[in-house]
């Protein structure tokens, strides 16, 4: 097909051809002026975590879970990996991804557990399916009172007035995960004050940040 491309105040005829799924733009005269790849197809396909994008999961899965980061992947009863879909991160067995590459990219929905999504600025965000994987190993952990999982779970901050126990020495502004007085998982956070400082709170004070809870799977199905 022909297309018009505006170049430098002048208007540039030009000839669009496609071969698979690459698309090369090329002036009247044959010169090449540009060449770029279709990225709707792309970014469909499932594929291993570069470098960069690695960085950026591991960098916030330590937070959490410190140098167990290591224990997600060589488990002892079997392997895992990450592997990107369509933005998202997935926590998934070895022989299922193997098994998986058998499925058409672009009909695949998902595999194995959604842990995060990459942003298009290539910042990880852990979201709430990632809460199984890093609460078998986390660090630091907060349990919360009867009376405050409901507030929680909506979506809310840890008050010191819902704060039943924490783990000792927990920092300021590091990863935690939050449960119930039974040791239930229901999300996890950051903290805004650490053990110490927890201890002379106002009832009111924030103890931990929310960033992801239980309740999402009700909340937010279609975000996740």
């Amino acid at each position: 097909g022909h297309l018009a491309v505006q170049c430098r105040g002048h208007l540039a005829a030009t000839v669009v051809l496609q071969k698979r799924n690459t698309f090369f733009l090329v002036r009247v005269d044959r010169a090449p002026i540009a060449l770029f790849e279709s990225r709707q197809n792309a970014k469909a396909q499932m594929r291993p975590l570069t470098e960069e994008e690695t960085k950026a999961v591991f960098e916030k899965l330590y937070k959490f879970i410190g140098k167990n980061i290591k224990n997600l992947i060589d488990r002892p009863n079997e392997p895992f990996c990450f592997r990107l879909h369509k933005n998202r991160v997935y926590y998934v067995k070895e022989k299922l991804m193997k098994k998986a590459t058998n499925v058409a990219r672009d009909k695949l929905v998902a595999l194995g557990t959604c842990i995060g999504k990459l942003t298009h600025t290539g910042k990880f965000r852990l979201t709430v399916g990632a809460l199984d994987a890093i609460s078998q190993y986390a660090k630091y952990k907060v349990w919360v009172k009867p009376s405050a999982e409901m507030q929680f779970l909506y979506g809310n901050n840890v008050l010191k007035s819902g704060l039943a126990r924490i783990t000792e020495n927990t920092p300021t502004y590091t990863g935690v995960v939050i449960y119930s007085m039974a040791d239930i998982p229901l999300g996890f956070g950051v903290t805004a004050k650490s053990t110490n400082e927890c201890r002379s709170l106002d009832p009111n004070a924030v103890v931990a940040f929310h960033q992801a809870d239980c309740g999402e799977f009700l909340r937010a199905e279609d975000e996740l």
